[in-house]
């Protein structure tokens, strides 16, 4: 039965999206079934990792967190891009070291710096354990490093590892 129907909650997810999205006719739900349960296949070919949750009690946390900082990101774009004559942004490319190693944990900090506006995920050296960000406004490179590790990543850490 898993090998046919392999992620139940994802394909039941799917079809109500779809059902919203397309309308609530017989011949949607259909083509909805159908495409959902090609979806999860191709899922299951990919064998994703299942991921370990050590500390899901922080999981509200980090999302107060994020929403928080998006909010605040927002404005403080809005601001710079209305201002633009009034004050010279600096864009500029932050390495920040990592220690968080658990694949779904760097996903979700992956999510969390493109999510917020101002700031973008380049590249993670697996090697080096560093993650080069693109910062909208850099006006503290030190204090970006400090953000990322000390309110995202040590977060994560605690969740997943």
């Amino acid at each position: 039965m898993s090998r046919v129907i392999p992620y139940p909650l994802l394909i039941v997810s799917l079809i109500l999206m779809w059902m919203a999205l397309a309308g609530f006719t017989p011949g949607q739900f259909i083509l909805g079934t159908i495409v959902s349960l090609l979806a999860a296949q191709g899922l299951h070919a990919l064998q994703p990792s299942t991921p370990r949750l050590r500390r899901w009690i922080l999981i509200p946390k980090l999302i107060a967190i994020v929403l928080a900082d998006i909010i605040r990101s927002n404005a403080a774009v809005v601001r710079l891009i209305l201002n633009e004559g009034n004050h010279k942004r600096h864009s500029g490319f932050v390495t920040i070291p990592l220690a968080l190693r658990d694949p779904t944990g760097l996903a979700v900090l992956a999510v969390i710096i493109t999510s917020t506006p101002g700031t973008a995920w380049l590249d993670y050296s697996e090697r080096r354990d560093t993650l080069v960000i693109h910062v909208f406004d850099l006006v503290d490179e030190q204090g970006w490093i400090d953000l990322i590790k000390n309110r995202y990543e040590y977060l994560l850490m605690e969740i997943f590892e």
